[in-house]
């Protein structure tokens, strides 16, 4: 076989042509695989977050749920402006079944606070310390929503005690009161 010019062009067309075609069709289509690859990548990476963020927020809506529940449960110990009296009522005999002496009451104007509202008594009684230790702790035992704002203790003859202390009690505005 005799190998020429002609053969050697051949030969050379032969070689050049892969290599010529690696370097125009297939190296750009790697690197164009390559950024595919790359967006895919990112892609899955923001959709694992968005799951993430929506598992996040399916947690969030039942916190929110229990935490409706929560506060219609403490709304449902809130009395109406109507219950109030009642409520004061019950305290005066709280205090006398602890071993006090009747209360006197000063009513104060009910103050805003938040979406309800607070109804501040002034009361003074007398009576030993323990009877107003068991009245506290009998106050702390109503259903109904109170708090000791401010206290006095004085000692009174016979080894008895003067009390003075503002008592606040929480409720809502009557629903036809509030329209």
């Amino acid at each position: 076989m005799r190998f020429g010019l002609r053969e050697f062009v051949m030969f050379l067309a032969v070689i050049l042509l892969p290599v010529g075609a690696y370097f125009v069709a297939f190296k750009p289509q790697n690197v164009q695989i390559e950024k595919d690859r790359e967006e895919l990548s990112h892609r899955r990476e923001m959709l694992a977050k968005l799951r993430a963020e929506t598992a996040r927020n399916d947690d969030l809506e039942r916190a929110n749920m229990e935490i409706a529940g929560q506060i219609e449960q403490i709304e449902s110990r809130l009395p109406t402006s109507k219950g109030v009296d009642q409520i004061v009522r019950q305290v005066s005999v709280l205090a006398v079944e602890s071993g006090l002496a009747p209360p006197t009451l000063k009513s104060s104007k009910p103050v805003a606070a938040a979406r309800y509202r607070e109804q501040p008594l002034e009361m003074t009684t007398t009576g030993t310390f323990t009877g107003y230790y068991a009245f506290l702790q009998s106050l702390e035992r109503l259903p109904r929503i109170t708090r000791v704002v401010s206290m006095k203790m004085d000692e009174a003859e016979d080894g008895e005690i003067e009390i003075a202390f503002t008592l606040s009690i929480y409720f809502r505005e009557d629903e036809e009161a509030a329209s």
